[in-house]
C-alpha cells in the first residue's frame, strides 16, 4: 500500500533545537510567546500556560471569538496578524518561542524567531522538556479511538479527585478544556496524553508521541493513514515501533490485540521489560468485553479476566468500538493505577463524549442531524454500525466530505464502498482541495457513487455545500437520523442543513 508524499515522516529522528535539558521546569518560563495560537489546542494550552502564572503573548492570522475571548479572559495577550514585532511585544524578547504544527517554514515571524537565535519548540518539544518529565504520562495511541479514550481516561481520572493534567486534540462535553495543567502537581502526577501519530512541525518532522515520555500506553489500532506523510504501511508500523521503544522502565502497553498489527509489538514490548495488558473481544485478549447489551441509556457489558467475570461496566456512549475504548480505560485504572474498580465503574457512566464524535447536533421536523469526525473507512464503518443501533428503527443517512489528507487519495476507494453498508442512503460531497494531488492518485466521488449503487445503496454525488444540502433535503423523511461525517469544517453544510430543514 503506498501514497504519495509532500514530505515524508522521520520516525527516528527527535532531536530538539535549544540546549536545554529535561531536568529545566516549566516554572523558569517567564515569557512565552505562542505563534499559531488560536487553533483549539495551541489556545488551550496558551491559556493554560497563563493561568500558571506565565506571561503569555501569542499571534495568530485568525483572531476571532470564541478562541479570542476565551484567550483574552485567560489574560493572552492577542497580537493579530504575523509580524516580526510581535517577538519583542512590550520591548521585552519572550524566553521561549512556542510554533504551532500549522505554522509553515517561509512564516515571517516564526522566520524572525528562528533566524534571530531565539529559543523556541513546538508545542510537543515544549511539554517534553518542561512539563513531562517528572509527571507519570499515560499516552492513548492508535489509528483510531484516540480522542474519545483520552478524553474518557482524562475525565475518569479528575471525576476521581486524582488531579490529572491532560492535553487532547478535541473537544468534551466532560472537561473543561482540552489542555490542563494542574495546579500544585508533583512528581508522579497523571497526565493524560492524546499520542498523535502526526508530525510535530515543519523542522521536527516526527510523530507528536516521540515527544511524550510515556509510562503508559494504550493503543487502539494500528492501520494505515495520513498518506500525505506516511508512504505506506510499513511507515506507519516503524512510527508506532518507536512509541513502544520510548515507553520508561516498568511500563506498560495496554494492547487491542485483535487486530494483527496490534499484536505485532507484543515481541518488542515484552524485550524491553514492559508489561502486554491485552483486550479485545477474541480469545488472543486477557480482558474481554463480553454479554455487551445496547440500553435506551447506552451500552452495558461485562469484564472478563481470562474468561473469569470481574466487572459489570455501562457507558452512555453506543459502539463497540466505544465499548473497547471504554475497557481500556478500565484497565489502566485498576491494573496500573490501583483504583478500585467500582470507583472506575461509576466514573464511566458519567461520561457524556466528545464533540463531534456521534454528536446530535438537531431534530428538525422529525429529522436528526448528527455530526461526527469520521473520515477513515474504519471509522466510518464504526460510527455507522454504532448509529444503527442506537437508533434503531429509524433510517440511517449518510453524507460524507473526503476531506482528510488519506480520504482525498485513491489509496482506500474500494475499502469506502464497503463502509457504508448501514447507511439506506449516502451522498457523498466532491472532494476537498486535491490541487496538491497528483491526478492519478485523486479520490473519485463519482467512483465511489458508483460502487455504492453496485451494493444496493442509494447514492447521490454533490460539488458545492448549498447543493448538498438541497440534495438531503429532498431526500429527507420523518424518522431519518442523518450523519454528516467530516474531519472539517464542511462549509458549514450542518447549520445550513438544520436551517434548510426548519424551512421546508
Amino acid at each position: 500500500m503506498s501514497a504519495p508524499q509532500s514530505h515524508v515522516l522521520n520516525v527516528a529522528s527527535n532531536h530538539s533545537r535549544i540546549g536545554v535539558t529535561p531536568e529545566v521546569r516549566w516554572e523558569s518560563l517567564r515569557r512565552v510567546h505562542v505563534i499559531g495560537v488560536c487553533g483549539t489546542l495551541m489556545g488551550a494550552f496558551a491559556a493554560s500556560l497563563r493561568r500558571a502564572g506565565v506571561e503569555v503573548t501569542g499571534s495568530d492570522q485568525n483572531v476571532y471569538p470564541p478562541m479570542s475571548d476565551v484567550l483574552r479572559d485567560a489574560g493572552v495577550t492577542l497580537l493579530n496578524g504575523f509580524d516580526p514585532a510581535h517577538l519583542q511585544h512590550g520591548g521585552q524578547k519572550p524566553d521561549l518561542v512556542v510554533i504551532g504544527n500549522v505554522i509553515s517554514a517561509n512564516n515571517l515571524e516564526a522566520r524572525a524567531a528562528i533566524d534571530g537565535g531565539m529559543p523556541y519548540l513546538s508545542l510537543p518539544e515544549m511539554m517534553e522538556r518542561y512539563l513531562l518529565p517528572q509527571s507519570r504520562n499515560l499516552v492513548v495511541a492508535g489509528t483510531h479511538g484516540k480522542t474519545t479514550t483520552s478524553s474518557l481516561l482524562a475525565f475518569v481520572l479528575h471525576h476521581l479527585d486524582k488531579k490529572p493534567s491532560w492535553f487532547i486534540g478535541g473537544v468534551s462535553h466532560d472537561l473543561p478544556e482540552s489542555f490542563h495543567l494542574e495546579a500544585g502537581r508533583g512528581a508522579g502526577s497523571p497526565f493524560v496524553l492524546e499520542g498523535d501519530e502526526y508530525d510535530t512541525a515543519f523542522w521536527d518532522k516526527v510523530p507528536k508521541f516521540n515527544h511524550y515520555l510515556p509510562n503508559d500506553v494504550i493503543l487502539t489500532s494500528v492501520e494505515y493513514d495520513h498518506a500525505d506523510i506516511y508512504p505506506d504501511f510499513a511507515a506507519v508500523q516503524r512510527a508506532f515501533e518507536g512509541l513502544v521503544l520510548r515507553v520508561r522502565q516498568e511500563g506498560a502497553i495496554i494492547a487491542y490485540v485483535d487486530a494483527e498489527s496490534v499484536r505485532a509489538y507484543a515481541n518488542l514490548a515484552k524485550s524491553q521489560g514492559l508489561a502486554w495488558l491485552t483486550y479485545g473481544q477474541s480469545e488472543n485478549a486477557r480482558f474481554r468485553a463480553d454479554e455487551v447489551a445496547v440500553t435506551r441509556d447506552g451500552t452495558r457489558f461485562t469484564v472478563l479476566d481470562d474468561g473469569r467475570a470481574v466487572a459489570s461496566l455501562e457507558i452512555s456512549l453506543p459502539g463497540m468500538h466505544n465499548v473497547l475504548n471504554a475497557l481500556a480505560v478500565w484497565i489502566l485504572c485498576t491494573e496500573r493505577l490501583g483504583i478500585p474498580s467500582e470507583s472506575v465503574r461509576e466514573a464511566l457512566k458519567k461520561f457524556r463524549g466528545v464533540r463531534r464524535r456521534q454528536e446530535e447536533r438537531g431534530e428538525v421536523r422529525g429529522v436528526l442531524v448528527i455530526d461526527d469526525f469520521a473520515h477513515h473507512p474504519t471509522a466510518v464503518r464504526e460510527t455507522l454500525q454504532a448509529l444503527a443501533l442506537k437508533y434503531r428503527g429509524r433510517r440511517l443517512v449518510a453524507v460524507f466530505e473526503p476531506r482528510s489528507a488519506t480520504s482525498r487519495r485513491k489509496v482506500f476507494q474500494a475499502d469506502y464502498a464497503r463502509a457504508f453498508d448501514e447507511a439506506a442512503q449516502v451522498l457523498i460531497a466532491a472532494p476537498y482541495d486535491q490541487s496538491k494531488i497528483d491526478s492519478a492518485n485523486q479520490f473519485s466521488s463519482e467512483e465511489l457513487v458508483e460502487n455504492l449503487r453496485a451494493r444496493g445503496r442509494g447514492a447521490l454525488v454533490f460539488q458545492q455545500v448549498d447543493e448538498g444540502v438541497e440534495k438531503v433535503v429532498d431526500q429527507a423523511r420523518e424518522g431519518d437520523v442523518i450523519a454528516v461525517l467530516s474531519n472539517g469544517g464542511f462549509g458549514g453544510f450542518i447549520p445550513k442543513l438544520l436551517d434548510r430543514l426548519g424551512r421546508t
